[in-house]
């Protein structure tokens, strides 16, 4: 099997290049011992199977960070029959600075000019055969949005792998990048058209308070416009408990099976499934709406508006787009740090997503403080607010020394393209062959989850009191007070690992009696609360400062298991996954435990 690899600076278009050219075909891990994505997939032509490795993205081969290290190495051992290196036809004097180090080490090439559309906008017209004969090997004037022209593409690869072309151009001399590229650009590119200059729009969009206003607002457009385009993956998702649950409990009651095993066939695979359904949905919505801000030009005005207050937690401007999504749905901002190049500042950008409360929370924590603080519950949600900012800055010194070092980070140097027209087949392909990987992959990690949590809820009787999660409960309850949560907050506590959704049915049914715990945690968006009986009930079992750590102990819990796959998924580590698991666990206990002392004095 031949095997190629892509080489080029991030933003140049090699992750649309490899997933148009691999599609299903592909599985993504980290390279041996390194905090760096490694992409691998392949594609037949000519009934030939090719392997092609994305390596990753990069300013140059010179630097010590992993990344360079990584991609130096694998060139200069040879393991890639060809490399395709890719540059921006839009601002070749730039993004030419990954080919001038390159030919220091005279391996097989081919160059791409990917965004040749986005040139062309710019009124640059790059003449991609002189500039071919310069070099000595093939150069392919390219849009890899574009699926039309992979099949040139394909034929160009196919040949070069046949007769491996090498650069017949003198070697960059260290600190000669500059004047290099400037020989080899000369009378290439011809620009017919002024300098694109800011519209009146774009003017507000790069601004430093209009500029992050705007993208704000863009960023809750397009949590909205993702849960549109969700809808109908979550709808059928949706109807599976409804349609099914109901089926497989007659059929489970006629053939006498137990009850136990009945339930897992009945309640917890079909709702398994339904969570399954709804992640992917909403993964598809999400990356369907920023492969279209990207591509469109305006995730590159986000990320210059917000460079200088997101450097200082360690990441770069884009990773401001995930955690605003985060207010909406943690899962939604997992998928969405997809825009993030750079493997450790997307993992270390999710575990501050993590510390950004979702919509569900919002939806059951003002409930709760309301039947213990009255108005005195806006206090408990700006309380909320002031410690998610503690939190980001935490996990930005805690996780930021390994994930984004700060010898490796370094300022944003862009040029911001001209908005241009979408590319709607591509985006529309990208988006599903993520949900549908995500679709498969969650199933597995879901029902794992979904089984542990059944096994502890799960009661003969239905009765709480004779689960396995009451007696585990009741035993630590000693240990669980100090962290300031009884029994019956704890529940709800682990319950709201799996589904925050879930901890308003889970109270009812310890509180209350309402309900089973299957019920409260499994069927959470349909399983009704009576809330006038939980708020009667409630105030009169635990106290208000127990009441406090617990909702504080929820908003800064593990999100929900679908954030927990969708995690996984993006990170594609289970170390990092349990990591970031744990330390929001623990964090959130000792934040309860801190909470509850302090407010048993004070209230």
């Amino acid at each position: 099997m031949y095997k190629i690899a892509l080489l080029g600076q991030p933003n140049s278009g090699k992750s649309t290049l490899f997933n148009a050219l691999t599609g299903s075909h592909q599985h993504v891990g980290n390279w041996p011992g390194k905090t760096v994505e490694r992409c691998e997939g392949s594609y037949k032509y000519q009934g030939e199977a090719i392997s092609v490795v994305d390596l990753p993205g990069s300013y140059s081969l010179t630097a010590d960070s992993e990344e360079e290290k990584i991609t130096r190495d694998f060139i200069t051992q040879g393991d890639a029959d060809l490399i395709l290196v890719m540059a921006d036809s839009s601002q070749l004097s730039r993004s030419l600075y990954m080919l001038a180090d390159f030919s220091k080490l005279n391996a097989p090439a081919t160059l791409i000019l990917n965004m040749e559309d986005v040139a062309k906008a710019q009124g640059k017209q790059v003449n991609s055969a002189l500039l071919e004969k310069r070099l000595g090997i093939p150069v392919i004037s390219f849009v890899a949005a574009d699926l039309k022209r992979y099949d040139k593409l394909k034929s160009v690869i196919h040949s070069a792998l046949s007769s491996p072309p090498r650069l017949k151009v003198e070697k960059c001399g260290d600190g000669q990048e500059l004047s290099w590229i400037a020989e080899i650009l000369s009378g290439v590119v011809n620009e017919s058209q002024k300098p694109y200059t800011l519209g009146k729009f774009d003017r507000l969009a790069t601004g430093r308070i209009s500029g992050k206003i705007i993208a704000c607002a863009a960023m809750l457009l397009a949590f909205a416009c993702s849960m549109i385009v969700a809808m109908p993956l979550m709808g059928i998702g949706g109807m599976i408990p409804q349609i099914f649950t109901p089926l497989l409990q007659n059929a489970m009651d006629a053939l006498n099976v137990h009850s136990f095993l009945a339930g897992i066939i009945s309640v917890l695979i079909p709702n398994t499934i339904y969570f399954a359904f709804s992640m992917s949905g909403f993964v598809f919505g999400v990356n369907f709406v920023f492969a279209f801000l990207e591509d469109i030009g305006y995730i590159a005005r986000v990320a210059y508006v917000f460079d200088g207050i997101m450097s200082k937690l360690g990441v770069q401007g884009k990773s401001i787009c995930p955690m605003i999504m985060g207010f909406g749905c943690t899962i939604g901002g997992a998928a969405g740090a997809r825009v993030i190049d750079n493997y450790g500042q997307r993992l270390l950008t999710i575990a501050l997503t993590w510390a950004v409360p979702c919509a569900a929370i919002w939806s059951v924590i003002p409930v709760l403080a309301a039947y213990f603080f009255g108005f005195g519950s806006i206090f408990v949600v700006l309380g909320i607010l002031a410690y998610m900012m503690l939190m980001i800055f935490v996990i930005s010194k805690v996780f930021g020394k390994r994930l984004s070092p700060a010898q490796t980070r370094t300022g944003l140097i862009m040029e911001l393209p001209p908005y241009h027209k979408p590319h709607w087949k591509s985006i529309l392909y990208i988006a599903w062959i993520r949900a549908i990987d995500i679709f498969i992959r969650a199933l597995k990690t879901i029902f794992l989850i979904s089984l542990i949590v059944y096994l502890l809820t799960f009661s003969l009787s239905g009765n709480v009191e004779n689960s396995l999660l009451y007696h585990i409960g009741t035993f630590i309850e000693p240990v669980t007070k100090f962290f300031g949560m009884g029994w019956q907050t704890f529940m709800a506590f682990i319950a709201s690992a799996f589904a925050k959704e879930a901890v308003l049915g889970v109270l009812n049914a310890v509180f209350a009696g309402q309900g089973s715990l299957i019920a409260g945690t499994f069927e959470a968006k349909s399983f009704g609360v009576d809330s006038s009986i939980l708020a009667a009930v409630m105030p009169t079992v635990i106290s208000k400062a127990e009441a406090l750590a617990f909702m504080f102990a929820v908003s800064f819990n593990v999100p929900c298991v679908m954030a927990l796959s969708t995690t996984y998924r993006e990170t594609h580590s289970l170390k990092w996954t349990l990591r970031l698991a744990l330390f929001f666990t623990g964090g959130a206990l000792i934040l309860s435990c801190i909470i509850y002392h302090i407010a048993e004095i004070l209230l």
